[in-house]
């Protein structure tokens, strides 16, 4: 017993730290930024698609002649959203990495200094180099698959390098520009002003020398990568696209949903830790997905669309069910206080009230159902029964129409409803004798 005791304190004590490390609150931060562009993109990528989200007769016609007259200023806009996501992402976490280091640290840090230091030095991985003539010269090439002029590889979608797909090298690139900053300020390696000069101008010169050290670090790996054949994006997304391709299958898709659960059963918020690292995964999917390139289930946010519908553990159907149907006082009332907030995907009440969270009763529902309603869409999905997903919904939108604005598509709609519902079946049991259960021991306290 206390060895258990003892490894279940060690899991929450290295989960919670690794929740709350610097890295990761600034990972979620940035993550929390991409929903606003994402939507602000499926918007203007929808209305390029209307035909095929709406397949009636007739209405392609309709399209061609009015709306889809204006299609390519549609395409603009969305590459001005999703094409330049690996700079809102990378960018947002940078800038607030370097605000968690200016506050904890109580470093001379500015957070918009590191973005701007963040930028310049992403923009050094963006060019295609290569070593030619015993000289660094910028790759160029018309193949109409890999259009590259002066080092830059462009595509319908804007410039390659900075869309989704160049998210991971702009997380590192954003790490390492921190940790170069917060070194030279905690050195003292900056140039100090006078008092009487404006701040503006005081700040642009004390980060001169960090901005230069950044400049030399990054182009320095990049020269030497280079010289080998290779560059900072090449390297870097190697393994990104390693993970990602695992990620992607039914099996990885199971793995990810089962550690979520398997954590937030111990009373640790798995979702938070386990996107951390899937969401540059998700997110360059989905661009993907929307340039018609790919089918991947595993992209924008799968969980709160088909997996999790009701919150962690796919709840909401027993949440009605505990609301409506339940015997026990217990569950009816934590029925009662979950079923609006299921709604939305939110289900702490019943985490912490039923409670799920060390209830070995519920532990085996708890992982099950999210796995099962996640094969559903999943299967569903792949074999191409219901559209790809293009878009990221915001996490509480209502069962249904998460669906619809994922995949731009009535049949979303109805895979979320079909995932709810075998989350439910797989429920249904354990819940209804869990119930039977609580309701003998109330009896028994009531003759008492």
């Amino acid at each position: 017993m206390t060895d258990g005791g003892s490894f279940k304190d060690k899991m929450m004590n290295a989960s919670g730290k690794f929740a709350g490390s610097r890295f990761v609150r600034a990972i979620m931060d940035a993550g929390y930024s991409v929903i606003s562009f994402s939507i602000i993109g499926a918007i203007f990528l929808i209305l390029t698609i209307l035909p095929q989200a709406f397949p009636i007769h007739g209405f392609e016609v309709w399209y061609a002649a009015t709306i889809g007259r204006f299609t390519n200023i549609f395409q603009v806009v969305y590459n001005a959203t999703m094409g330049i996501l690996a700079l809102v992402f990378a960018g947002t976490f940078t800038y607030s990495y370097t605000r968690i280091y200016q506050q904890e640290e109580k470093l001379d840090l500015n957070p918009l200094n590191g973005l701007l230091m963040f930028l310049m030095a992403m923009f050094i991985t963006v060019p295609e180099l290569v070593w030619k003539g015993s000289s660094i010269q910028l790759v160029q090439s018309l193949n109409k698959d890999n259009i590259i002029g002066g080092g830059y590889a462009v595509s319908s979608g804007g410039l390659t390098r900075i869309g989704a797909v160049g998210i991971f090298t702009g997380l590192v690139v954003g790490w390492l520009t921190v940790q170069i900053y917060r070194f030279t300020i905690k050195h003292n390696w900056r140039i100090k002003m006078p008092a009487s000069v404006p701040a503006g101008v005081a700040n642009s010169f004390s980060s001169l020398i960090p901005g230069l050290c950044v400049a030399v670090a990054i182009g320095g790996i990049n020269l030497i990568l280079v010289l080998f054949g290779t560059d900072i994006f090449k390297l870097l997304y190697i393994p990104f696209s390693f993970i990602s391709d695992i990620a992607d299958t039914w099996w990885g898709f199971l793995i990810i949903i089962f550690l979520v659960h398997f954590l937030w059963w111990f009373g640790i918020h798995g979702a938070t830790i386990m996107s951390s690292f899937y969401q540059p995964i998700v997110l360059a999917n989905m661009a993907a997905n929307a340039q018609g390139a790919s089918n991947h289930f595993f992209a924008g946010d799968p969980m709160n669309a088909f997996v999790t519908i009701g919150g962690s553990g796919a709840t909401l159907g027993m949440a009605i069910w505990l609301a409506t149907r339940a015997r026990s006082v217990q569950l009816s009332e934590i029925g009662k206080v979950e079923l609006v907030p299921a709604l939305f995907n939110i289900n702490e009440p019943i985490l912490f009230g039923l409670p799920i969270v060390y209830n070995i009763n519920l532990f085996i529902p708890f992982v099950l159902a999210p796995l099962a309603s996640g094969l559903t869409g999943y299967i569903a999905v792949a074999t191409k029964l219901v559209p790809k997903i293009i878009t990221m919904q915001p996490w509480p939108t209502p069962v249904g129409i998460g669906g619809f604005i994922a995949t731009a598509s009535w049949q979303g709609a109805v895979l979320a409803f079909v995932c709810a519902l075998v989350a439910f079946i797989v429920w249904y049991p354990f819940i209804r004798n869990y119930d039977r259960k609580l309701l003998k021991q109330e009896a028994i306290k009531a003759e008492k």
